[in-house]
């Protein structure tokens, strides 16, 4: 009779950028049951009501860092609901090739973390590498790396001038044969291969039950895609998911990875639609109504539900993030692998931690 072990994997673990614990029962080296346990990195996000609006954005932008402009575009739409302002077209393209510039730098980092759990340093570092082009960029654009803060209600506070229009051209046309080369890797590297197809498979049925966005979604073969929706500028740029049919680890690198590639096409078809105008329109007076706004953050479909009472404080925040309902599914991924697997399948849902317990 075989004996089961339980034993804790996480908080504090080499393979997690974030504190995440999994109760695993393992039967020898193959995990018999998972039981996820959150709870380690709550910071009061609730503090967000006794702000007034124009400061709560600066708050939702900080849930997280990785897609923080993606969290300030959805707060600024909702509030535009409530305001029944329409953004300038030149606000909306700046803001899509930033939500894509940011894109690229929560997949490449994705990417990499992936090559780091199956101990491929040199294609992390690659990974890095490549990132490091369009966090610099977005350096130049923003004037900082990680909190952008160009986004006010009603626009942009921070324009794209003709030089760098040029040199953001620049870097995507430098970027894009690097991509392919990481694609090339990712998908034809026999090491990687090994560790990532056939595992952690999640079924299309399994996907769409717990309710997954964004790539694990998408490799598990379910086609949403909340810029088809055309929020910002999604509605003069090609957006078409990139699915796949196998829903396995393999299938969610490369989701990204080819989902990096359609970001440098998007920014490229942005650039050249940039005309002479407003990047802002002012609002005024204190809010009162109700907002809903989505975007497809890097992770997947990030909700925004705001309600204001005509005060400057807000009555209500709603904020439904991507990594809230796709790090769950690994306890039903993890059953059946290997031990020295977790750390793959659980990487490759992209967790945020910061996203999921505030």
């Amino acid at each position: 009779m075989s004996r089961s072990t339980l034993i804790p994997f996480g908080p504090q673990h080499p393979a997690f950028l974030e504190p995440l614990n999994i109760s695993l029962e393992l039967d020898g080296e193959r995990v018999a049951r998972a039981t996820l346990n959150l709870g380690y990195n709550h910071r009061g996000m609730e503090y967000a009501l006794a702000l007034d609006y124009k400061k709560t954005q600066y708050l939702a932008e900080r849930v997280c860092g990785i897609c923080s402009n993606h969290h300030s575009s959805a707060y600024c739409q909702a509030m535009e609901a409530i305001y029944e302002v329409e953004v300038p077209e030149r606000a909306r393209l700046i803001r899509t090739i930033t939500m894509e510039c940011q894109r690229l730098t929560s997949h490449l980092l994705a990417l990499g973390h992936i090559a780091e759990a199956v101990g491929y340093e040199n294609l992390f570092m690659q990974c890095f590498r490549e990132r490091e082009l369009v966090m610099r960029l977005i350096n130049e654009i923003s004037g900082n790396r990680v909190h952008y803060s160009t986004n006010v209600i009603g626009g942009v506070k921070r324009d794209l001038d003709a030089a760098m229009e040029r040199r953001t051209a620049e870097v995507m046309k430098e970027l894009r044969p690097r991509l392919e080369e990481l694609r090339g890797i990712f998908a034809k590297d026999g090491t990687l291969a090994k560790r990532t197809k056939g595992v952690g498979v999640l079924t299309r049925e399994q996907a769409r039950d717990w309710c997954t966005v964004g790539p694990v979604a998408r490799a598990s073969g379910l086609p949403q895609d909340v810029r088809e929706d055309r929020f910002a500028a999604y509605d003069v740029v090609r957006v078409k998911p990139v699915v796949r049919e196998e829903g396995d680890c393999y299938a969610r690198t490369m989701v990204r990875m080819d989902e990096c590639l359609r970001s440098v096409d998007m920014i490229e078809e942005c650039l050249p639609l940039l005309r002479e105008g407003p990047v802002a329109v002012a609002v005024k007076g204190h809010p009162t109504g109700e907002g809903l706004s989505r975007v497809e953050a890097p992770r997947g479909e990030l909700v925004y539900h705001v309600t204001a009472v005509g005060k400057l404080q807000l009555d209500r925040i709603k904020i439904r993030t991507p990594a809230f309902v796709n790090v769950p599914p690994v306890q039903i991924m993890l059953p059946g692998s290997q031990l020295a697997d977790v750390g793959v399948i659980t990487v490759s849902v992209d967790p945020c931690i910061c996203c999921t317990d505030r």
